[in-house]
């Protein structure tokens, strides 16, 4: 589980770096975000399952779309969301009395 986590990690950086990269290419590159913002969008609720990463990847929609917001690393940032700043809920025990 754990090295999952950090592949996602890792996966998370490198589409963060290809979003931020379009900004970097003049002319061209907001013309690259009208073809990056519906796969980014894609690979989060591919990475992010359930109602979180459907948000997400809403979000990362409107961040590659948007002009001058490439540079928030929003996978980057929804994993330390779901790994980091999430609260997970703690595992309850229940006792059990049984009359004899």
């Amino acid at each position: 589980m754990k090295n999952e986590k950090y592949k996602l990690l890792k996966k998370g950086i490198v589409l963060d770096l290809v979003g931020m990269a379009t900004m970097a290419i003049p002319l061209i590159g907001p013309f690259l975000d009208i073809i990056w913002a519906p796969i980014a969008a894609k690979r989060m609720t591919e990475m992010y399952k359930g109602s979180e990463g459907k948000i997400a990847s809403v979000l990362v929609f409107l961040e590659e779309i948007l002009p001058i917001t490439d540079v928030i690393p929003t996978f980057t940032l929804m994993w330390l969301y779901t790994f980091v700043w999430k609260k997970q809920p703690k595992p309850q025990t229940i006792k059990i009395r049984v009359d004899e």
